[in-house]
């Protein structure tokens, strides 16, 4: 019977491999700022070149879903994007190594570009590039059907366009008012979206179903062959018009954009003077901007200073403000009042130019000034300044003694979560000081601001 051959002895064991894992690496994802280069262009030659304008959105990152704005699962992206400022659609060219799913999945890039450019964006190259030809009337076509408002006959005298920074004012402005209940008006804006939510901050599409909004479109007028005209679009602005009891309106201001070609040339204060004329020609209660930027802040605030030195009714009260200033050293008690238009004045100015009283009163400061002579006055009208900001910031100064104001977190109403309390003597003097110089220090930076504010719009004025 055979027997069972064991296995001999292997004087030399073959050492058993270790397995090795490997780790893929982590996708971070990359900005979508970092990875995306928008280009406006005018002729289809452009399309593909980087000697074109190259924009800078306000945040691009914002139309991601991810929270902190990044695209995940491609290695060397890039996007490329061409605007038409002639037909008003973009074509996307997207370049990319390799796609890997690193943890969290691979970002659908044309959704998220559909965010951005909606029905602008067109798939296919060729039939981008031929729009440059086949949509070259496109602006022209839709204003047809709008509401001329400039250049417009102001034999009435009501109608009136300053020279005041417009080496752009020439007699090849056109502006249109289309209103949303018309399909052209409809038609154009859902073209501008796109340049608006990227060079808008914080903007949002209008509802065009809401016949209330209006678009106004500045146009240049350009001679083409054979005679043939093909307006250039530079500018928009969207407006909204509210019913004020009994029989009035108010206009305010949504958006208004120059478009990046274009600015800094003086389209925008001339397309905002065509929206002041607007205002007063159609005799609204009132003409104001929602939540207006900084710089758009200081370009209306330029004009409505120009406008107010021009305006009869006000003169007196300004030089009435002025003579308190020119008469020697200001007692601090009496600091204030001079810096406060007549209540008449108040009433005039928005009955006349539809300018709101608050924003009077943000002209009203630089009026006075204007008239004043910095060297003997500066003292006593910064004094003025602060004295007018104390009491509207701080208050009587007798009342806020002892008062303390709480922030409460609430999910009930975020203007209504505070309370009120009188402290007691327990609150040593200390804390007191502390208090009253941390305010003092604040005041202080509010008032050097708003000085310099108005010393450079009164530059800006003077220098027309």
């Amino acid at each position: 019977m055979g027997q069972k051959q064991q296995a001999s002895a292997d004087p030399c064991p073959k050492t058993k491999k270790k397995r090795r894992v490997v780790f893929s690496a982590i996708d971070t994802g990359v900005a979508a700022k970092d990875c995306i280069k928008i280009y406006l262009v005018c002729t289809k030659e452009e399309v593909g070149s980087t000697d074109c304008l190259c924009i800078d959105p306000v945040d691009l990152n914002n139309f991601f879903e991810d929270e902190e704005g990044k695209i995940y699962g491609y290695q060397g992206l890039e996007i490329t994007v061409w605007f038409s400022i002639v037909s008003f659609q973009a074509y996307a060219d997207i370049v990319f190594e390799s796609t890997s799913d690193g943890g969290k999945g691979v970002t659908d890039l044309k959704s998220a570009l559909q965010n951005i450019f909606a029905e602008t964006l067109v798939d296919n190259k060729d039939e981008f590039l031929q729009t440059f030809s086949k949509d070259v009337n496109f602006i022209g076509s839709l204003v047809a059907d709008g509401e001329v408002l400039y250049p417009k006959d102001s034999s009435n005298g009501q109608f009136f366009i300053s020279n005041f920074h417009l080496q752009a004012a020439n007699s090849d402005l056109e502006v249109f008012r289309l209103a949303m209940d018309n399909m052209a008006g409809r038609n154009l804006y859902s073209r501008l979206v796109p340049l608006a939510l990227l060079l808008i901050d914080g903007s949002s599409p209008i509802d065009v179903s809401d016949p209330r909004w209006e678009l106004y479109v500045l146009i240049q007028k350009n001679n083409g062959q054979m005679g043939q005209t093909h307006p250039t679009l530079l500018g928009f602005a969207a407006l909204y018009r509210f019913y004020h009891y009994p029989d009035s309106s108010r206009l305010r201001l949504s958006q208004i954009l120059i478009l990046p070609p274009y600015q800094r040339k003086g389209f925008g204060f001339f397309l905002l003077e065509v929206l002041n004329n607007v205002a007063i020609s159609e005799n609204v209660y009132d003409f104001t901007i929602e939540e207006p930027l900084s710089q758009l802040l200081q370009m209306r605030t330029c004009i409505d200073v120009r406008r107010l030195r021009g305006f009869g009714p006000i003169q007196e009260a300004v030089e009435s403000a002025v003579s308190q200033f020119k008469l020697g050293k200001l007692s601090k008690k009496v600091s204030f009042p001079p810096l406060l238009p007549p209540t008449a004045a108040i009433v005039d100015v928005r009955k006349s130019l539809k300018i709101t009283k608050e924003q009077f009163l943000h002209c009203w400061e630089i009026l006075v000034f204007l008239g004043l002579e910095p060297d003997k006055h500066m003292e006593d009208f910064i004094l003025a300044v602060s004295s007018r900001m104390r009491d509207e910031l701080l208050g009587e100064s007798s009342d806020a003694e002892g008062k303390q104001v709480i922030d409460v977190p609430t999910d009930y109403d975020q203007e209504m979560s505070f309370v009120m309390f009188r402290s007691t003597s327990n609150a040593t003097s200390i804390e007191a000081d502390e208090y009253r110089a941390n305010q003092e220090e604040q005041l202080k930076k509010l008032v050097d601001d708003r000085v310099k504010e108005i010393k450079l719009i009164a530059q800006k004025v003077s220098a027309v």
